[in-house]
């Protein structure tokens, strides 16, 4: 496991590597976010971001959505895949944010983890996009990625790396770290063939430093 001093040397190149750590779905409004990530499961964020133009134009409105079917929505989103479970998670949760929240995004974990289909992921993802608040996405690219370069234990169990993120990586820095993970993981650190002779963080990562020639 890294030192503190080592984490945020971590953070800092990171920084560097990618200046710019947003989320690389498209949205403009808190509602359209909850729902991209939730056709983003187990579907690439292009491809949401293919898609969401037109649902949005077509239920440009959370009422829009409350209203429609599951079958009405699921004609928009069929090519994210799972797609019944998709559009039923995503008129539900319209219909509760209107009910329950005034038709607005929670900030909280509590109050989000019982929108349909939300986990702790969509979760601190909205946290931290929307709010600003301290959220530790882990996905696989976050999973994968700190496990190799010392961070975390190498767990694969999501809710056991967020727990150890949140000892070592700040609140304020969690957001943008997760993103950078991602942005990483596309880039050079991928599930198989990662590039790490060309990976400038090598000396930094227990994986790399064994694996680069």
């Amino acid at each position: 496991m890294k030192t503190e001093a080592q984490i945020s040397a971590i953070i800092e190149e990171l920084k560097k590597l990618y200046p710019d750590a947003v989320c690389s779905l498209d949205y403009r409004k808190d509602y359209e976010l909850l729902f991209s990530v939730r056709l983003a499961a187990q579907c690439t964020d292009a491809r949401v971001n293919l898609v969401t133009p037109a649902l949005f134009e077509r239920f440009p409105s959370l009422e829009a959505f409350a209203q429609a079917t599951p079958e009405e929505v699921g004609e928009y989103v069929h090519s994210c895949g799972f797609w019944r479970a998709k559009a039923k998670d995503i008129v539900g949760s319209a219909q509760m944010l209107l009910s329950d929240f005034g038709g607005r995004v929670p900030d909280t974990m509590e109050d989000l983890l019982r929108l349909p289909g939300v986990g702790r992921k969509t979760a601190n993802l909205i946290l931290g996009d929307i709010y600003g608040k301290e959220g530790y996405v882990c996905d696989t690219h976050c999973i994968r990625i700190t496990g190799r370069l010392g961070i975390t234990d190498g767990s694969k169990d999501p809710l056991k790396v967020e727990q150890q993120l949140r000892k070592v990586i700040p609140p304020e820095e969690s957001s943008d770290f997760c993103h950078r993970m991602v942005l990483h993981g596309r880039a050079l650190c991928m599930a198989r063939g990662p590039k790490c002779g060309e990976c400038p963080m090598r000396e930094l990562c227990d994986y790399g430093k064994e694996t680069a020639v």
